[in-house]
């Protein structure tokens, strides 16, 4: 994929997510409960950057964006929250130079809103901005049934970002979009002349209600000073001759089931957004 032919469906699913990382990154990677598709951050880095730019992640939980970018010879910078998974981020870009990743990657542990004052000596050198905002301070993590035959009770592991009230991943969605605007402001200080930032995002379910959060994150884009100018569904699910192979996970599958069961047309997800976004001219020309 290059940035003059984008097409509007990536195969982003042809392996598993757990297949993607073998032994690409550290094994306690796996905790983090919404991780970026691999193949994902590299089709974007791929697309949109050359070796030798900077990739920034300012959410970047285990480092995704980094390591995919350094494994591509690029360089990357990545704020993160939460202490934990700032570690593991450090962590994998490590594992990363000594598979004999060429970029180099540095990580910081704080509050995305500020990514342009910690990360002060970067601005306007980021060719790419990539990340994805957490869709709540639930998700499905991992399952594991009772027993080898699948009875016994249902154990969930893995499915809460944190328990700190401060991390966005708490707030209600309008507080969370709030939130978000600030950071992709924030961003735009790091971008470089036709910079680029690109959102991995998907519709949700909100009380049984679905909610467009795509359309969400390009309001809140555009009241920050971007302007979308590409949307591409990048796919979770496999592709095999002419068929789709389901990724889904079991209990995303069985949240399925039991909303069918209930007239609700809920099906497993697919794909996920992939928005491209550049900064408005007139917010460009204002920047001193």
């Amino acid at each position: 994929m290059s940035e003059g032919v984008l097409p509007s469906v990536l195969a982003t699913g042809q392996l598993q997510s757990r297949v993607q990382r073998r032994d690409r990154y550290v094994p306690e990677s796996m905790r983090h409960p919404g991780k970026m598709l691999p193949s994902i951050a590299s089709h974007v880095i791929s697309a949109f950057t050359e070796p030798g730019d900077l990739v920034v992640d300012p959410m970047c939980g285990i480092g995704t964006t980094l390591v995919e970018a350094v494994h591509l010879g690029r360089h990357a910078a990545g704020m993160e929250y939460e202490a934990d998974f700032a570690g593991l981020t450090a962590a994998n870009v490590q594992h990363a130079r000594c598979q004999g990743a060429t970029g180099y990657g540095r990580v910081a542990c704080g509050d995305a809103r500020n990514v342009a004052t910690v990360f002060g000596d970067l601005q306007g050198l980021a060719a790419l901005v990539l990340t994805s905002p957490p869709y709540g301070v639930r998700t499905h993590g991992h399952v594991r049934c009772g027993s080898r035959e699948g009875g016994g009770p249902v154990r969930k592991s893995n499915h809460r970002y944190s328990t700190d009230k401060g991390n966005l991943a708490h707030q209600r969605l309008p507080q969370l979009m709030e939130g978000f605007g600030k950071i992709l402001a924030e961003c735009g200080g790091l971008l470089r002349p036709r910079g680029v930032v690109a959102i991995t995002i998907r519709p949700i379910r909100v009380g049984g209600r679905l909610v467009d959060l795509p359309g969400q994150v390009i309001e809140t884009a555009e009241a920050a000073g971007f302007q979308l100018t590409h949307r591409m569904a990048a796919l979770l699910c496999g592709l095999r001759d002419g068929h789709l192979i389901n990724r889904a996970s079991f209990f995303q599958m069985l949240e399925a089931w039991r909303a069918q069961e209930k007239g609700q047309p809920v099906c497993a997800a697919a794909h996920e957004d992939l928005l491209i976004l550049r900064v408005r001219e007139e917010f460009s020309n204002s920047r001193p």
